[in-house]
């Protein structure tokens, strides 16, 4: 259903509004924070977890010839976060994270394709029947 012009312009003055009330709530409702952004997001800092995790590793066993043994443990769990926490980034999103499929078209509004058409015609045979029988 689509807005009125009217409805379209009181929609536009309350977003200038609630824009110039508070800039950051107007950001983060502007859906820059989707999923998928988010999810990019944590697998760019998974990245350079991982890599920091490497330079740590090297790192400690080349000064002094290993005398810093611990710093390349530390860098051995950074690297092992940084592979789970990319790993998770692209997992399947959960089903309350993946966006809603458009509704398909109602049963008796016509059009529709396969199991939509025989819905609509059986929905029709059953009106006519419960129409004879009173």
């Amino acid at each position: 259903m689509a807005l009125s012009e009217e409805e379209q312009r009181l929609l536009e003055q309350m977003e200038k509004a609630l824009t110039a009330d508070d800039p950051k709530l107007a950001h983060t409702m502007r859906g820059d924070h989707t999923p998928r952004v988010l999810r990019r997001k944590q697998a760019v800092l998974a990245g350079f977890g991982f890599l920091a995790g490497v330079l740590l590793l090297i790192g400690g066993v080349a000064i002094n010839g290993g005398a810093f043994w611990f710093i390349s443990v530390i860098g051995f769990i950074l690297m092992l976060a940084g592979t789970v926490f990319g790993l998770r980034a692209y997992q399947p999103a959960s089903e309350s994270e993946q966006p809603t499929p458009p509704s398909r078209s109602r049963v008796g509004q016509g059009g529709g394709s396969g199991s939509d058409a025989f819905m609509s015609k059986m929905e029709e045979r059953w009106r006519r029947r419960q129409g004879e029988d009173r």
